[in-house]
């Protein structure tokens, strides 16, 4: 309470030298010439803006470049209202020779240009809700000391706590715990994505193990972000076992399946059992894979469709994984010709159809074999290999079905279909017969 007293007094002695600044002459005429750098600073954005268009003349300029750019651009009137405050403010202060007749000019001045360097820096982050909260909070905390309350507002914001365990906790140690976890964090994500995109450029590394490395770099950025947020502001991080034993039996009750997710994605990347760009089949569902996050693993169909499947599956289930150790597929298309055709010449004129088709490997060779004796047809197989499953399988083997179509039709080859004889015996005891397709 006697911090809450003390803000008070400081508050109230600062208006008592406002209200005395007030019966002056000078506080109207700082108040008019604040009045005026707005106008000035308003116009000339607006007139700059309206001059130069900027998103012509930057653009292929470096990334980092061009957000300062627009920074600049989007406080242009701060910028501007900065500029003219702290010329007016050092003008009167040099006409009049007392500090106190300038000091709104000096306090708006000092206000403006803290704003200035703050939204620069906080429009390092790209969330816009994250950076407006970073910006407006590191704002009041610089308002707060160039008014000088920042101290008494301190001792009050810890004055206001209460214990749990051994832990005291304040409003000013979960201010200060948020802030630096949110500068930490971001830090953390920062250097996470760098390391990323260096370890996604190194040849040397398979897809699945460059994701897996990618993704412990990070956790373990973020473990120690967190880590060294709580020691900085004093947290014992022992007396956070309460806290850890209940996040235990919660993931030992409702969270099992997302820890189980997690762990199978990271079994999953570390025996490269299913990695990005494989062509996997899981029921009827079948795709490439996009990515494989902590929790699921993205497949794309041949439809577009994108499919999220749980990690913990691809681990329990049986999972057809058509490009484990290479991309080369077998496929095989079943036929049928009629009996008059000679089989021999049969099997030489379907290898032969097939041979000019772009997708069909020539090493391993293609094979053709007479497998049953049909009602109607003999019955022929044809087998051949494919390189690239990622782009499809049903389509070549329809442009395997239309070669062999188009080499029988130019052979006189007949593809049979069933006849079938139906007898209709009327009510005399006639009978007639009729042969139908």
């Amino acid at each position: 309470m006697d911090d809450i007293g003390q803000l008070l007094d400081t508050i109230t002695e600062a208006m008592r030298s406002f209200g005395a600044e007030f019966t002056s002459i000078w506080l109207p005429i700082q108040i008019a010439l604040l009045l005026l750098a707005a106008a000035i600073a308003y116009g000339g954005a607006a007139l700059i803006r309206k001059r130069v268009h900027l998103a012509s003349v930057i653009t292929g300029w470096p990334n980092v470049i061009r957000q300062v750019i627009f920074a600049t651009t989007a406080n242009l009137p701060f910028i501007i209202f900065a500029l003219v405050t702290g010329l007016m403010h050092t003008t009167l202060q040099e006409v009049t020779a007392t500090p106190a007749h300038s000091y709104l000019l000096y306090v708006a001045a000092s206000l403006a240009t803290a704003w200035v360097i703050i939204s620069f820096f906080a429009a390092l982050l790209r969330n816009h809700f994250v950076n407006r909260i970073v910006a407006v909070s590191a704002w009041t905390i610089a308002a707060l000391s160039i008014l000088g309350l920042l101290g008494n507002m301190t001792k009050m914001l810890d004055s206001v706590a209460f214990g749990v365990g051994g832990l005291r906790i304040s409003v000013l140690l979960v201010l200060k715990t948020t802030v630096f976890l949110l500068v930490t964090l971001w830090l953390a994500v920062v250097a996470g994505n760098f390391l990323d995109k260096r370890i996604q450029h190194t040849t040397d590394l398979t897809p699945s193990i460059q994701i897996l490395l990618g993704k412990l770099i990070r956790l373990t950025l973020i473990a120690l972000a967190i880590a060294v947020v709580l020691n900085a502001v004093g947290i014992d991080l022992s007396a956070l076992a309460l806290f850890s034993g209940a996040v235990g039996v919660g993931v030992g009750f409702g969270l099992q399946k997302i820890v189980s997710n997690l762990v199978s994605g990271i079994i999953l990347l570390a025996d490269k059992s299913i990695k990005p760009g494989d062509v996997i089949s899981v029921g009827e569902d079948a795709g490439s894979v996009s990515t494989i996050g902590a929790r699921y693993t993205l497949v794309v169909l041949r439809d577009g469709r994108e499919i999220l499947l749980p990690n913990e599956d691809l681990v329990t289930q049986r999972v057809v994984n058509w490009s484990h150790s290479n991309d080369r597929v077998r496929l095989e298309v079943p036929f049928g010709v009629s009996y008059a055709s000679d089989p021999h010449a049969v099997r030489k004129i379907a290898l032969a159809a097939i041979a000019g088709i772009p997708r069909i490997l020539s090493t391993p060779h293609s094979s053709c074999h007479l497998v049953n004796f049909g009602d109607s047809s003999l019955d022929f197989i044809i087998r051949f290999w494919i390189g690239d499953p990622i782009k499809g399988v049903s389509n070549i083997r329809s442009e395997v079905r239309l070669a062999l179509w188009d080499a029988f039709k130019r052979e006189g080859i007949e593809i049979p279909y069933p006849v079938r004889e139906v007898r209709i015996t009327g009510a005399a005891g006639d009978s007639t017969s009729r042969k139908t397709a």
